[in-house]
């Protein structure tokens, strides 16, 4: 005959399990991911960190060297436009490095402790082959990091994607590089899409703009807007 107790209702239940859930939403909001997850939507990579003073000085246009002062470049609504072409001159008669618009970020560089680059940033559609910001100074090469557009898609140098379909749409860029720990962090719109090791170096500084790479697009353009830089300081 079957046990009546076994049809009866169990109120601990509901109790105990909701414990359980809570248990275990503490310990995934512990792990990396879970906090990347956290921030998607409303997440602020800035929290923790002191935004620097910045003036037009620090915003330093490098453009090809016989372009005119003032061309390919643009400030306007608080929007800075950056465009270069794949047939430009370098930035320098004395490089012979590709064709650049960029702006190199001055009176902050740094070589320890942990800083970040906060940027709105836009790239129509048809730019690629292009870099749109990176953070300058390494060991053995020129860069820690580079983003670069590929197609629509936001890539790691050439390498895997940083986040796809970035084409006409502003998206909030944010880079934390962690020199004594030898981190770098991005985070678009607020969630966390790729941390990697530093690549060396005693002086950094960050560059956003447009930089031709390899395939690049005959004619190059990004636009930024609300440029910040922080430090954290313990």
């Amino acid at each position: 005959m079957a046990s009546h107790h076994a049809l009866l209702p169990l109120p601990w239940v509901s109790s105990v399990s909701c414990v359980c859930m809570v248990a275990v939403a503490a310990l995934l909001a512990s792990t990396p991911a879970a906090a990347s997850r956290a921030l998607a939507g409303t997440g602020d990579p800035t929290v923790g960190f002191t935004a620097v003073r910045l003036s037009e000085r620090n915003f330093v246009v490098q453009r090809p060297y016989d372009v005119p002062s003032g061309d390919q470049y643009s400030f306007h609504g608080g929007v800075r436009q950056l465009w270069v072409l794949s047939s430009d001159k370098p930035h320098d008669r004395h490089s012979n490095t590709s064709p650049r618009t960029e702006i190199r970020m001055t009176g902050y560089d740094y070589s320890s402790g942990v800083w970040q680059f906060e940027g709105y940033g836009y790239v129509p559609s048809g730019t690629t082959g292009v870099s749109v910001m990176q953070v300058f100074g390494a060991g053995e090469s020129a860069t820690t990091l580079m983003l670069h557009v590929y197609d629509g898609a936001l890539r790691y140098y050439d390498r895997q994607v940083v986040e796809d379909n970035i084409y006409d749409r502003w998206f909030r860029l944010n880079v934390v590089h962690d020199v004594d720990a030898s981190r770098l962090t991005v985070f678009v719109d607020g969630v966390e899409k790729l941390r990697v090791a530093g690549r060396g170096g005693d002086s950094h500084y960050f560059k956003f703009g447009v930089y031709a790479q390899n395939h690049a697009s005959s004619f190059m353009e990004s636009r930024w807007k609300d440029i910040r830089i922080f430090r954290k300081h313990y």
